[in-house]
């Protein structure tokens, strides 16, 4: 096979050899790249992929064991512990240093395992999720799907409206084709391609060649076949994503989250310096001074929480595994529990995907096979998007009609679906020599260009009364449930050229085509559990209000005014953001109206979720917050979701929604036990430093408790939340933590400073001689009041008594107290400084602790009581 194609050598390389292919004639093109209109041979095929690898983009893969271990240390927690290990080690102290090396360690190994456990089961279950591509390969008299993984340079492949582009391809046939470009340009408006190279753009860009269609890209309406010119790395989206690695904007939970790292960043700036300027003037060793004050920054870093997040997210995406779910994106599990609003299409997804037609009949609503006929015609011979009605044609037209002296080599020309349109088209050659265009579409569009319509007794004129006369008809059957297709056609003398939308005039209205779309078994209870969740449900749908209002009442949703496209278009931006929050169900949308409205709940504070399964749903599912399709959707959803159902139950969505919650809550819950007894610790550190003549705790105590206390979290991402938790959207609230802190963190101080006193007064710990004792025991105090705020954050309720966390977290938890009580007793903790306590300061701590939750739980109630809110 020739190699004149794209190669990673340049950009400027690259486009010049895609453009010297869009100019060819389609002949030339083939036989540069060495295939033919039949397709590549098996042989061929198998060179094609040892020479260019799998067809996918490289920053799609799974990141290496490298790359996780370098996030794991690269980030702002990380740096500072790094930073703080080299001055500990210039100063002499390697005990620090050790000991900060191993926190960062410890943080970045469990980060890669996890993530690294999560991006394997991620890309098991993606492999659930099936993007094909209909291929023309040599020996096949039709047209094969294979996985688009496998499509290689030189292959022919056919696409049409809801298709995704599979690699970079040369059209060599087209009809009516429009491709969304906005992944690669950012236009939003759809660009016609077609077959034939335009002499008068020889000379313009790649992407502007109207013969090159690209990967990533998608089919709006129409059909082609191409040939493929560049595969994976080598395709346009493959060397544009070196540049950009597949980033994507931050969420707000991403923002948050790095919000709250820089707050606890900016309180260690200030602290961390207070705490070295009072023990410098005080103790007079600026050396140790610095040391105690570079403890104090590590006191203050959560270095585990990019660990948490990540455990988190991954939990949350396992857990939706078991429920057949795929989750593309693990931050969308997160959006899930925000989302307060979840805007969804009715076909495929309110109702079954198994449509059934019920009746053909004409204009009066009396059966015709007639109808039937021109239908099947209409659906067997059109190469475009076959949708679900066509399918129930087909099916229902194969035993019950008589047979058809039409073809498909009686086809002439088809005019493609499109959403301005509602209608599709076909032309075929009759017998007697004459063209026939049969159409069939949404009743009003095809109605809009008929000028007769059929009856019993011949064709009459379609005026104004036989007008109403076939809507009445279509609202009758509407009104019972069913959806409604209009059917109409044309003879005139046989032509030669291409026909097109401007055809589609002076029709004949045969009659309609009635399907029964019934809803999901599991709609009802689903969108019950939602609303009794906080979760508002708007049915977005391009079917007419009558339709939509009966399968809303079937499903539950209370539909009151149905608001109509057309209305959508005359609102301006702040009108329709008022009219959203007051409707239920809008029908007759085009898919702008749909990614609209999505875009005016966002922009009203909304957390938005959308689900759709069809062509006419992506732009509205990348608009939305966490987008939600179902593996049998067409290519371009699936590809614009966050994430996909593989089963047909909506009950899911619910579990989705409880999971996302759950892990938005543990994350907090993480990020206040931490921010706040941090801060309560620093705090007390500042009061000891000022009034002790010798340090409170020396570096490598503080060190140690922090450590300790780290390993008493890592089993947080597998507590559970309580119910009432559960029952409301919850968002990111940056400004809740640093409040948090401020009314939490001194309630631990308090009782520091009252374990200060009994070892100051009632154990004699109060000269330099004593220092062991004291840092002892303030060791211990510590460590496990901080362990204890585990179990007092984590809810609402009075812990252990009306909220018990799940037995890994008691595990954890109960084998840190363990261990910071027996510390001191052990070798161990003769390295670190410590001293055996007497017995009796264990009946005092024990005093100590129950007054710390006692009053925690007070400042709790209080807290609640005033914000209304906790975690």
């Amino acid at each position: 096979m020739t190699d004149a194609t794209p190669s990673p050598t340049g950009a400027r390389d690259d486009s010049a050899a895609l453009v010297l292919l869009a100019t060819q004639p389609a002949e030339a093109a083939l036989a540069s790249l060495g295939t033919r209109a039949t397709g590549l041979t098996a042989d061929e095929v198998r060179a094609a992929r040892a020479r260019d690898g799998v067809n996918r983009i490289a920053h799609e893969a799974p990141p290496t064991i490298a790359q996780l271990l370098w996030r794991g240390v690269a980030n702002p927690f990380s740096g500072v512990l790094v930073v703080i290990a080299v001055l500990s080690g210039v100063t002499g102290d390697l005990r620090t240093t050790i000991v900060i090396t191993a926190m960062i360690v410890l943080s970045a190994v469990l980060r890669v395992v996890q993530e690294h456990r999560s991006h394997e089961a991620a890309a098991a279950l993606k492999a659930l999720v099936h993007t094909r591509a209909a291929v023309t390969r040599a020996g096949g008299a039709e047209p094969t799907e294979i996985p688009m993984d496998d499509i290689v340079r030189g292959d022919i492949v056919h696409v049409s409206a809801g298709d995704m582009i599979p690699a970079d391809v040369r059209l060599l046939t087209s009809k009516d084709l429009f491709l969304s470009q906005s992944a690669l340009t950012g236009e939003s408006l759809p660009v016609e391609k077609e077959a034939q190279p335009d002499p008068a753009r020889a000379a313009a860009p790649a992407l502007e060649q109207p013969t090159l269609a690209f990967m990533g890209t998608s089919v709006v309406s129409g059909a082609a076949t191409a040939v493929v010119v560049a595969t994976g790395d080598r395709t346009v989206l493959g060397l544009t994503a070196r540049g950009v690695a597949g980033a994507r904007p931050p969420t707000a939970f991403d923002a948050g989250v790095r919000s709250v790292s820089w707050l606890l960043v900016r309180f260690m700036l200030v602290l961390a310096p207070s705490v070295f300027l009072i023990n410098g003037f005080t103790k007079g060793n600026w050396v140790e001074a610095f040391l105690f004050a570079l403890a104090v920054a590590v006191g203050l870093t959560p270095e585990l929480l990019p660990m948490i997040v990540t455990v988190n997210l991954a939990k949350g995406a396992m857990a939706m595994a078991k429920r057949q779910v795929v989750v593309k994106r693990l931050e969308a599990i997160q959006n899930f529990g925000a989302m307060d609003v979840l805007c969804t299409d009715k076909t495929g997804t309110l109702t079954q995907d198994r449509i059934v037609l019920l009746r053909y009949v004409d204009a009066a609503g009396k059966a015709d096979d007639t109808v039937l006929h021109l239908a099947w015609v209409n659906s067997a011979l059109q190469t475009g998007l076959r949708n679900l009605l066509d399918h129930a044609v087909l099916e229902y037209h194969a035993p019950n009609a008589p047979a058809t002296s039409v073809r498909p080599e009686h086809k002439v020309d088809e005019i493609p679906w499109d959403f301005t349109r509602k209608r599709m088209s076909v032309v075929v050659a009759l017998d007697d020599g004459t063209h026939q265009l049969v159409t069939k579409g949404a009743p009003e569009e095809v109605l809009a260009v008929c000028t007769r319509v059929a009856t019993p007794a011949g064709e009459a004129p379609l005026d104004a009364a036989a007008h109403a006369a076939a809507l009445a008809t279509v609202q009758g059957m509407n009104a019972e449930g069913l959806r409604v297709v209009a059917v109409a056609s044309r003879t005139a003398p046989a032509r030669s050229g291409p026909y097109g939308a401007a055809d589609e005039a002076g029709l004949t209205l045969a009659g309609f085509l009635c399907f029964l779309d019934p809803p999901k078994e599991s709609a009802h209870a689903a969108l019950a559990a939602l609303a009794a969740q906080g979760v508002r449900v708007i049915v977005l749908t391009g079917d007419g209000d009558v339709t939509a209002r009966h399968v809303c009442g079937e499903v539950g949703v209370n539909a009151g005014r149905v608001v109509l496209g057309p209305e959508v278009d005359a609102l301006d931006d702040a009108g329709l953001g008022a009219l959203v929050e007051e409707t239920t169900v809008f029908a007759k949308l085009s898919p702008p109206h749909k990614a609209r409205i999505v875009r005016a709940l966002r922009v009203r504070g909304h957390t938005v979720g959308f689900m759709g399964d069809g062509i006419n749903d992506a732009g509205a599912l990348r608009e939305a917050d966490v987008g939600i399709s179902v593996d049998t959707a067409v290519d371009v959803a699936k590809e614009s979701a966050d994430i996909i159902l593989l089963e047909k139950s909506l009950l899911v969505l619910s579990a989705g929604v409880t999971e996302g919650r759950t892990i938005f809550g543990n994350i907090m819950k993480y990020i206040k036990m931490t921010a706040s007894s941090n801060f309560g610790n620093v705090f007390s550190m500042v009061i000891a430093s000022a009034l002790l003549p010798f340090l409170p705790m020396l570096p490598i105590q503080l060190l140690v408790q922090n450590l300790l206390y780290d390993f008493s979290q890592t089993t947080i991402p597998f507590d559970r939340m309580d119910p009432e938790y559960l029952a409301v959207p919850r968002k990111w609230q940056a400004t809740d933590i640093g409040r948090f802190m401020r009314w939490i963190g001194p309630v631990s101080s308090v009782f520091d400073v009252a374990t200060f006193a009994l070892l100051w007064w009632v154990f004699g710990a109060r000269t330099v001689g004593q220092a062991s004792l004291f840092q002892s025991g303030w060791f211990v105090e510590g460590l496990l009041s901080q362990t204890l705020i585990v179990h007092m954050i984590r809810t609402t309720r009075v812990p252990f008594l009306q909220s018990r966390a799940t037995w890994p977290v008691l595990g954890m938890t109960g084998l840190v107290i363990v261990i910071g009580l027996a510390v001191p007793f052990t070798p161990v903790g003769t390295y670190l400084g410590l001293v055996p306590l007497p017995g009796a300061y264990v009946g005092w701590l024990g005093v100590v602790l129950l007054g710390y939750a006692l009053l925690t739980q007070l400042v709790k109630r209080i807290y609640i009581a005033r914000f209304a809110t906790w975690l």
